[in-house]
Order: structure tokens, then sequence, then C-alpha cells
């Protein structure tokens, strides 16, 4: 109990968890109306060019589409913590299919990136590592996540879950990354590419552990972690 006042949010803090949703969707809008292109294109045996390697087995990108999609836009609503404290059993009936959407968006990357004949120029040696790496951490996070929760540990749930969602979100920061590089320096292909690509996974996990140092998480949700704890 005496920790809560000590983690109590002041009012930047405050307003950044209100609209840290809001941010997250707006992050997922690029990526999603991506995959829903990739998607049309699959569906009318049209794929752009580069994707060709889709074609002989599509089942693993279009579940991982779908899949990205469910996880990015139900899974920013898990950070609202005024929605968390009106409507706890929502977030937790939510929180389900977000954990599935999740792991089968970390299994079909992980498929994707070993299985996928991937031009070179588009994932080098470097960038196929890191996409195991990033595979595997994403499923460790959730899984991890889960043991907390059942474990009535919230502070340690919450963050392992917005560690994986930090994994989760690579492609948004991703996009952030490359329009300034593409604009000054035209395609970019090769090391260059998976330097990017990768930054973008290592950003969103150092703002990620930024923000759980300063206590922003735990503070903003500490009301609920006890009620939580209360009713179980």
């Amino acid at each position: 109990m005496g920790q809560h006042h000590h983690h109590r949010l002041h009012g930047p803090q405050r307003r950044l968890l209100q609209q840290l949703p809001y941010g997250l969707l707006a992050l997922s809008v690029v990526p999603l109306v991506a995959g829903a292109v990739r998607l049309l294109h699959l569906a009318n045996g049209a794929n752009a060019p580069g994707d060709a390697r889709f074609s002989s087995a599509p089942v693993p990108v279009v579940l991982h589409i779908v899949c990205v999609g469910l996880y990015c836009v139900l899974g920013a609503f898990q950070f609202d913590a005024g929605l968390r404290s009106r409507r706890p059993m929502w977030h937790r009936r939510a929180g389900w299919l977000v954990l599935l959407s999740g792991l089968m968006t970390a299994l079909t990357g992980l498929w994707m990136t070993l299985f996928y004949p991937i031009p070179q120029a588009l994932q080098g040696s470097l960038l196929r590592v890191v996409r195991v790496v990033v595979g595997l951490a994403m499923l460790a996070f959730l899984l991890l996540g889960v043991a907390a929760i059942l474990a009535r540990d919230i502070p340690r749930h919450q963050a392992m879950m917005a560690r994986a969602y930090a994994l989760g979100q690579g492609a948004g920061t991703q996009v952030i990354l490359f329009i300034p590089a593409s604009l000054v320096f035209g395609e970019i292909t090769g090391l260059p590419r998976d330097v990017l690509m990768s930054a973008a996974w290592v950003l969103n996990l150092a703002l990620v552990e930024t923000f759980l140092g300063q206590g922003s998480w735990r503070g903003g949700y500490a009301h609920i972690s006890l009620r939580w704890k209360e009713k179980v």
C-alpha cells in the first residue's frame, strides 16, 4: 500500500497513459493497410513484385497478417487504464484473444523467416537472425506474462505483455524509420535495410524499458492491480 503513493502519476504521465492506446492505433495504420492490400493481392492471384514466394504457401502469411491486426488493435486497448478500471472482465476476456493472436503472430513470423525464400536484398543474414530472436523473445514474453497473471503477479504480467507488444509493433516503427531514410537515400536494400529493420525492434524495447523503469506503468495501474487481487 505504501508504494502506491510513491508511484502516483503526475499530470503529464497521466495524460501520456490516457493517449497511449490512440498512439498505438495510429502506429498500426500503415502496416494494417499494407497487410490488407497484400491479402487482396493474394485473393486475386496478383502478387506484387517480390511477393511471389507467398503463392506456393499463402496460409502462413494470411494468418500472420490477420493475427498481427488483431494483436495490434486489441492489444492497444489493453493499455487503456480507464477501460480496464470500468470493465475489468472485458480486459481479461479480450486479453486471451490478444494472447492467442500474439502467439500466432510470433509463430507465423518465425515460419516465414525460416521457410520462405526471401530475396537477399530484403533479408540478409543479420535480419534473418534478428527476426528469429524477436519471434522467440515475443513467445517468451507472452508465456511469461501468462505465468505471471496466473501467479497473481500483476506488475510482472504488465511488464512482460508490454515487452511482447513492443516486439509485435515492430512494423509500425519500421515505417517511421524507413520514410525519412527512403526520402534521402532512395530504395533501402541489403545491409542498410537489415539494420533499419532491426533498429525498430531495439527502439521499441528501449522505449518500453524506459517507461517501465520510470514506474509509470505500475503507478498507472496500481489501483486496478489491488482490486484484481481482492477479487481473486
